[in-house]
């Protein structure tokens, strides 16, 4: 089989929406050429990537998906274009939006990416690593969380999943109940079972991200304690969550606000993502709009996470 490889060229803020706009058309992996990840090769956690710098832009970001080559490929291409020109009506920086398409074997597809996804170790307790990898843990309290990049949305390496997982290993209690709302590839549900939640309700208005939670909570081992839900955020759940995560974009995050303080214990924790620097303002102040309090704001690159509290 034939495969096209669809690359756009977008900023870092874009990258996750463009990806999501590239599963939902059917793509069989994504994968991101960020310059920063250059720099991380040598982070303090650990190495994370062999790259090529020469793959690279010189600055935003390429995203590259493939798709099989049939009689619908130019009809899907053109829904793909104009579903990334409507970023902008959300205020996303899309940069340059180049695309390019150009054909690529499936044999040559089927190794080369593998290149992209090795075990990371992304916070004090926790690593990912893609199923193909085999990893022996360094330590006998780490925690190894399998992912299958190939129909994820992300591996969990990217800085908004590390900021989150990062939070929730601070934050989340023994046994507590969680909700993961705009789960994805279900990796936080994932991770805050693993951690030591009793029960993680994973939601998502993708069908794609309700069955890629499922399978890699499979992965996992967790199947039982993760319940994937097609739900628009949090509309008609009645359950009280001792933590809320969401790791989406700020303009999503604002709508919630009210329903997350609404389903939250007095005491719980609301862990948001996916926040770039210029709009955490915007979602702090929505926050105590809503009835929270800010309990702390970290950064990584050019995305914040904020974690707030319902007061008791």
């Amino acid at each position: 089989m034939k495969w096209s490889e669809i690359c756009i060229h977008t900023t870092n803020e874009a990258v996750e929406p463009v990806s999501n706009v590239l599963h939902e058309s059917g793509a069989s992996g994504v994968v991101i050429e960020d310059p920063k990840d250059l720099e991380r090769e040598t982070a303090p956690l650990g190495e994370i990537y062999e790259l090529n710098p020469e793959d690279y832009p010189e600055e935003g970001v390429y995203v590259k998906a493939y798709l099989p080559v049939n009689s619908f490929l130019a009809e899907t291409i053109d829904e793909i274009k104009q579903s990334i020109n409507n970023l902008r009506t959300y205020d996303i920086d899309i940069g340059r939006n180049d695309v390019t398409i150009s054909e690529i074997n499936e044999e040559d597809w089927a190794t080369a990416w593998k290149k992209y996804y090795k075990p990371v170790k992304i916070s004090e307790k926790i690593t990912i690593i893609p199923t193909w990898e085999e990893y022996t843990p360094v330590s006998s309290d780490e925690i190894i969380i399998e992912m299958d990049p190939g129909m994820a949305f992300g591996t969990g390496t990217h800085p908004t999943t590390v900021l989150s997982i990062q939070a929730l290993e601070q934050y989340l209690e023994k046994d507590d109940l969680v909700f993961d709302v705009g789960t994805g590839s279900g990796i936080l549900s994932v991770a805050a079972v693993l951690l030591g939640a009793r029960h993680a309700h994973a939601y998502d208005l993708d069908d794609i991200a309700v069955k890629s939670s499922q399978i890699n909570a499979e992965l996992n081992g967790v199947e039982n304690q993760v319940t994937s839900k097609l739900n628009d955020l949090l509309d008609g759940v009645d359950m009280e969550a001792d933590l809320i995560v969401s790791n989406i974009l700020a303009e999503i995050i604002v709508q919630f606000t009210d329903d997350a303080y609404r389903v939250v214990k007095p005491g719980g924790y609301f862990i948001t993502s996916g926040i770039i620097s210029g709009k955490k303002e915007e979602v702090r102040d929505r926050l105590k709009d809503s009835g929270f309090e800010i309990v702390e704001t970290n950064r990584m690159e050019d995305w914040v996470s904020i974690i707030a509290r319902k007061p008791e």
